[in-house]
């Protein structure tokens, strides 16, 4: 089942007796259990029937009494395990999940990996709990869930606005929630969230960031990515240069896409960049007006190479520092060396 599905069935009263989730992802595991909090119990149920503990702090002979407990004057209790990788003797639960009690509701939240559902006790999920593994987002899927988030709190926020906010945070979706909440409580309602609103409030600097480079390298611009390049290495905490390389490797990899159109008219390359805004198409076209096929080859070969670099892969430049490195490299970018 699906996370919204999950949160559809739990808004209906719709409850299993064991929800297991597990993943890389922590931000649909927290929902799941806030909505399970919120909708299972009354307020005044939950002072006699909803227990939190810690997997650190628990055991299984403790836990399973707790489960096996009856409701006190409520249709069911609800127990939550967080950080339930943490718990030793997790799987000593296994003939609890087998034989549950139907008037509790077990949520273990199992975080940062995947539960191994090859043994016992993950047959035993597979068969009787509603198990669903939170995964991380791919960074292509990052402004769809953004718009998506935002349709949620009743709000819009411009393609470009979606497309920098993912840029500049990453994929750590407790991060961006948090940030579009702050947007949200600073703008009035109905308006929707620009470009320059993510810059204001979020604090990315308008002249300086991801996408001002990526237009820069677009146009060529060397006096301008001098500039960029000094602020950058000013500020190398905020723009570190494995992001920076990741960030560039990106953009150009879909350059290189471009050059095996047939056509390269503003729809065919919104289309082929599963782009859902025309707004970055223009910068494309100007790579494409500057750059040949090999000179974008070239520029992604040095690109890969100085993320070894970056990452001291290379013994020899274990000692060269990332703002020198990033000096470097845009210059062999610029001048194709």
């Amino acid at each position: 089942m699906g996370y919204e599905d999950i949160l559809r069935n739990i808004k209906a009263a719709k409850f299993h007796p064991i929800y297991f989730l597990h993943g890389e992802e922590p931000f649909f595991i927290d929902r799941i259990e806030a909505a399970i909090e919120a909708e299972a119990l009354t307020e005044a149920e939950r002072s006699f029937n909803q227990v939190i503990l810690y997997g650190k702090d628990a055991e299984p002979l403790g836990l399973l009494d707790q489960l096996r407990r009856y409701p006190m004057m409520s249709a069911r209790q609800v127990v939550i395990l967080r950080e339930a990788q943490e718990m030793k003797g997790l799987t000593d639960l296994s003939n609890y999940v087998e034989n549950p009690m139907p008037t509790t509701i077990f949520v273990v939240c199992y975080k940062h990996k995947k539960f191994d559902m090859r043994t016992r006790m993950g047959k035993a999920l597979a068969a009787k709990a509603l198990v669903f593994e939170s995964k991380k987002l791919y960074d292509n899927q990052l402004p769809d869930w953004i718009s998506t988030y935002c349709k949620e709190q009743k709000r819009t926020i411009e393609p470009a606005a979606a497309a920098l906010l993912a840029e500049y945070l990453g994929n750590d979706l407790a991060k961006v929630a948090n940030e579009l909440d702050k947007l949200a409580l600073n703008l009035p309602l109905g308006s929707a969230i620009t470009a320059a609103h993510v810059e204001e409030l979020v604090g990315i600097s308008r002249e300086y960031n991801v996408f001002e480079l990526h237009r820069a390298f677009a146009q060529r611009d060397k006096t301008r990515i001098a500039r960029m390049e000094q602020y950058f290495a000013a500020n190398i905490r905020k723009n570190p240069l494995i992001g920076t390389i990741a960030s560039l490797y990106n953009y150009f990899s879909k350059v290189y896409v471009l050059y095996a159109l047939p056509s390269t008219s503003d729809t065919d390359i919104a289309r082929a960049l599963d782009l859902r805004s025309d707004f970055f198409v223009r910068d494309y076209k100007t790579a494409l007006r500057h750059y040949t096929r090999e000179q974008v080859e070239h520029i992604l070969h040095l690109l890969h190479a100085y993320d070894l670099r970056a990452k001291g892969i290379n013994t020899d430049t274990t000692h060269t520092s990332e703002e020198a490195l990033m000096r470097e490299l845009f210059f062999r970018m610029l001048n194709g060396v």
